[in-house]
């Protein structure tokens, strides 16, 4: 079975510390045929940690075949490997604590700020410029308090990420299933921190599948709250699988409420695949959003 993502958290090194839906949508995805043409509207990523199983070469040669611009996720060790195949990594790592502990918990800020402070220069010498974090749990703590809490700590990081360029990408995850006490669990919460830190260095992850279970009303969330975010991660609902006619969300309209934002950034693919060949569902993915 594929590992979960907060399993890849757990194992991953940070090396820098140490449209139409009928034809694209369908049953079984179309086998790889070579380069793909994509329109352009759309910059698609794709998240290593859902492809466990592949080695980062099978999948940055499978994203260079596919016409996806950027392998993400990832940290430092795998970066001469994008660079060998012109890929971005459009979200860095920039911690190695992990997604159930962040800046919500004062003890941590020390030693967040040494990690990012590591991290950011080596992301921007590299010429990534969004790097990843997460509130933590809640732990009974107040959702208020908890946003104190990583304003306070958040606000040195922010000095350091303007310096080098870099963004700094808060991830909105879901707590009703996958990551229950998740702090960061709701776009308002996240729009109060950004207009809280007033940094244009502090943006919001909004994560597709994770906000549908949480919130629902995708394309008028995205359309009311897209001054705050930076990036976006796909996913089918229910299950996190394939984004086709096997679950809930039409991803075609999505990609196009995003496009008409203006959105110039990255669209990560980070569904775990069901079928035998994932570079398959990959592809599929990408020709869904591709609008």
């Amino acid at each position: 079975m594929n590992i979960s993502r907060k399993e890849a958290l757990k194992k991953m090194a940070v090396s820098s510390l140490g449209v139409a839906m009928a034809p694209s949508i369908i049953s079984q995805a179309a086998p790889a045929t070579g380069k793909a043409a994509r329109k352009g509207n759309i910059n698609h990523s794709v998240c290593q940690w859902c492809y466990g199983k592949k080695t980062i070469e099978e999948l940055c040669e499978a994203a260079v075949d596919i016409g996806i611009k950027s392998v993400e996720l990832l940290g430092e060790k795998d970066w001469p490997t994008l660079k060998k195949y012109n890929l971005h990594c459009a979200m860095a790592y920039g911690s190695n604590i992990g997604l159930n502990k962040g800046f919500n918990d004062p003890s941590l800020h020390a030693e967040l700020l040494k990690q990012f402070t590591a991290s950011i220069p080596k992301a921007a010498d590299a010429g990534f410029t969004n790097v990843i974090t997460f509130s933590g749990n809640r732990n009974g703590m107040d959702d208020m308090v908890g946003l104190e809490n990583c304003a306070k700590g958040l606000e040195p990081v922010m000095k350091v990420a303007e310096k080098y360029g870099v963004t700094i990408s808060m991830e909105l995850l879901n707590s009703k299933r996958n990551h229950p006490d998740y702090m960061c669990d709701k776009t308002p919460w996240g729009v109060k921190l950004v207009d809280k830190l007033g940094s244009p260095n502090f943006k919001l992850l909004y994560d597709i599948y994770h906000m549908q279970i949480m919130e629902g009303d995708v394309i008028a969330t995205i359309k009311e709250f897209h001054p705050y975010i930076s990036h976006y991660h796909t996913g089918g609902v229910p299950g996190r699988n394939e984004i086709d006619e096997t679950q809930e969300l039409y991803y075609p309209a999505i990609m196009k409420a995003i496009i008409e934002t203006g959105f110039k950034g990255y669209v990560a693919q980070e569904f775990i695949p069901k079928r035998d060949d994932v570079f398959a569902s990959l592809r599929q993915s990408i020709d869904i959003c591709d609008v």
